[in-house]
């Protein structure tokens, strides 16, 4: 199985960003940038998909991790390794819980 691409959505000025950014990089997770500050349509896309006007917004795959503060407690609980490794029960389990 091929495992899901992380996705932030970010801008320059945001140091929540940056902590998301190094913290993914640090646990050398691969992800895809997308900056919103200068685009509404880009930003349109990350409040449709989240829900939420701030950033960060982190996404693995389709499945909405959420800001800065909810990546790190992924991290820390090991579920962005399940959420990682594509176990869809991973998902589906964080999505009860919220």
């Amino acid at each position: 199985m091929e495992r899901p691409r992380v996705t932030v959505y970010t801008a320059g000025w945001c140091g929540y960003c940056q902590q998301a950014r190094g913290l993914l990089e640090r646990h050398g997770v691969p992800f895809d940038v997308v900056d919103v500050e200068d685009s509404a349509e880009l930003r349109e896309q990350m409040v449709a998909r989240s829900g939420r006007r701030s950033v960060p917004q982190v996404f693995v795959g389709n499945h909405h991790v959420g800001g800065f503060h909810e990546l790190a407690a992924v991290v820390r609980s090991g579920e962005l390794d399940r959420l990682l490794a594509g176990a869809d029960d991973a998902a589906a389990t964080s999505q009860e819980r919220n």
